[in-house]
Order: structure tokens, then sequence, then C-alpha cells
């Protein structure tokens, strides 16, 4: 995901933002964080809920890679979360390899060690033979996605999705952003519109979200150009060039942390004032300037109770796992100069 994530950590309890590090995003008497195995071969045809028949306190999760920063930080705080709800996590590190996270968890699966499973899939059409055994077997999972990601049409016994609302996203930052242009500028305003990079996971939920909200909601608001954020020196470079040709902008729609940031600092190279500009992110930089009231409004996803609602969910799904599953959504929060 291209949207910043350190400030998300700040605003995480303090162990749990010690533990998650760069990212945004339990052993009754003590767990370990070695990876979880074992020999699927030594498992019956039957034994795959039995952790979970048993009343088993083990849950395996299963992240992306342990080599990427942000996910080595989440299973820390998992399993730190997890301890303190009397559970052991065991955590496993597919390293991106859709079929090694295939083979770890068909182990652990079979073998009934997992009386729960949370996924961070590598590559949700390729795991669906897992999710699949884990309904047969009745071993709950929460797994990232919607259903059709996995090629089922509705959701499944046992198996709770999580997935991010880009669309809720994309309309609150528009929202924001046209009750600024009617607060400050009278309804009317020329618009930058700034794109999301190219291949970003939601970026067409989020784009067209947001241009749908500020439409309805300042429709005296005209976007006049776009900009397609990188890193945030390129685009706050594109920015001031963008400016050169459209000297009368006076709002920004920054799509995430580093296109308000070079928003920010294009307007003050070029002497100009940007009274609004919203986005969608919320690293600390970001917040102080909301503070400040620099940026108007911030939309952050919120990673640490996503990590509390996707756990929590599994424990529930672990006590009956026969009951259907739920479809969750990453919480976000509207920081605001009064919020």
């Amino acid at each position: 995901m291209s949207h910043s994530t350190a400030g998300r950590v700040g605003r995480m309890s303090p162990a749990i933002a010690a533990a998650v590090g760069a990212v945004s995003l339990l052993a009754a008497c003590g767990g370990t964080t070695q990876p979880a195995g074992g020999d699927s071969s030594a498992a019956g045809s039957s034994s795959g809920s039995a952790a979970s028949a048993a009343g088993g306190k083990t849950i395996v999760f299963s992240p992306l890679a342990l080599k990427i920063p942000a996910m080595k930080g989440l299973s820390e705080g998992v399993k730190a979360y997890g301890e303190g709800k009397g559970f052991t996590v065991d955590i496993q590190d597919p390293n991106l390899d859709p079929q090694k996270q295939i083979q770890q968890l068909t182990a652990v699966i079979e073998s009934g060690k997992a009386s729960g499973v949370w996924m961070i899939a590598v590559q949700p059409t390729a795991l669906k033979s897992v999710v699949q055994l884990a309904i047969d077997k009745k071993v709950p999972m929460v797994v990232n996605g919607v259903p059709a990601d996995y090629g089922f049409d509705a959701l499944q016994p046992g198996i709770t999705f999580d997935t991010i609302d880009y669309t809720a996203q994309g309309k609150a930052i528009g929202e924001q952003l046209a009750k600024c242009i009617n607060e400050k500028l009278s309804g009317k305003a020329k618009v930058l519109f700034v794109d999301a990079t190219t291949g970003t996971a939601g970026k067409k939920e989020i784009e067209e979200g947001a241009m749908a909200a500020l439409t309805a909601g300042a429709p005296g608001a005209e976007v006049v150009t776009h900009v397609e954020v990188t890193d945030r020196a390129a685009t706050q470079t594109k920015i001031g060039n963008a400016l050169q040709g459209n000297p009368d902008v006076t709002a920004v729609q920054g799509m995430n942390d580093e296109g308000a940031l070079a928003a920010l600092g294009a307007f003050a190279a070029a002497g100009k004032e940007l009274p609004c500009v919203t986005e969608a992110g919320g690293n600390d930089e970001v917040l102080k300037a909301v503070k400040d009231g620099k940026i108007y409004a911030s939309v952050a996803l919120q990673f640490q109770d996503d990590m509390a609602q996707s756990f929590d969910t599994l424990v529930g799904l672990i006590a009956d796992p026969t009951q259907t599953g739920k479809q969750l959504t990453v919480p976000q929060k509207i920081y605001t100069k009064d919020s």
C-alpha cells in the first residue's frame, strides 16, 4: 500500500507501537515466535478440527514475509496482543512465496496444531485450496480481501474476510475538501487533484470516490489539473510546475501523505497560500500539519483497531467454527484541527 503508515504507529499503545515499528499495521503461560510447521502426513483425515474442538489456544499467523519490516512488526504486535488474551501465537514466514504459504498452512491445518489461522495471503487466488481445507477441517481463519478474491460468491462458515474500503476512504477525503472549500472559499475553487501512483491498491476506487464526493459537496469547485504522486520531492516539483500553468489553484486533493506534504512545499516555494488540502494517510508530520491548520483533514486507517478486531473475531470463530464469518473493513478516522 502506498498510503503512509508511519504516523499510525504513534497512535498505537506504546507496547504495540514498539513491536510494530515501521508499520503503521496470543501462550497461555507464554509462547514462542518459532515458525509453525509440522508434518502434514502425520495428521489423520479428521484431525484438523481437533485443536478447535478441544478448545485449543494456538493461533497461527501467516504474514506476507518477515523480511518486510511492517510485516515483522505486525507479527510481533499480533503475538503481544494474543499473549494478552491467553493464546499462543505461532508465526510463519512464507517469504512472499504463495506455494510455501500453502505448504506451511496446509501442514498446521492438517495436523490439528492450529485452533485458528490469520493469513495475509501472498496471492489470494492461489490460497483458495487452503481456505477450503480450513472450512472442511473446521479450523477458523481470518484472511485479507473479500470472498471473491478466493473464488467464493458469499461469506463462508468459519472464515472472516478483512479489507480496506477504498471507496469510503476516497469519499471521506472528497467530502472534507468540499467542506473546506465551502467554509473558506465560498464554495468556489480551482482544484489540483493528486492521483495515486499507477498500480497502487485501490487507486481507482479512492480516486473515483474522492472526485464524486467533491463534485457533490462543492459543485462550484473545478478540478483544473492532475499530478501523479511518486516520492515527495518529485511530486513537489510536479506540483510546482503545475502551478505555473494554473496560478489560481487554491485547493489540493492530496492522495496520501507524500502528495499532501509535497503540495504544502510547492505552494510555500511559490509564495502562495494553500487554504484547502485533504489527504488519506496520517503520518506524524501530516497530523501536526492538521493541528497547525495547514492541512484541513486527514483520513487515516486505524491498523491497531483492525488488528484487535481481526484477532477478536478469530477467537469468536474458534468458539464455533460452523458460524458464518464476517466481512470486516479496516476502520478509518478523520483527523481535523478540532478532532
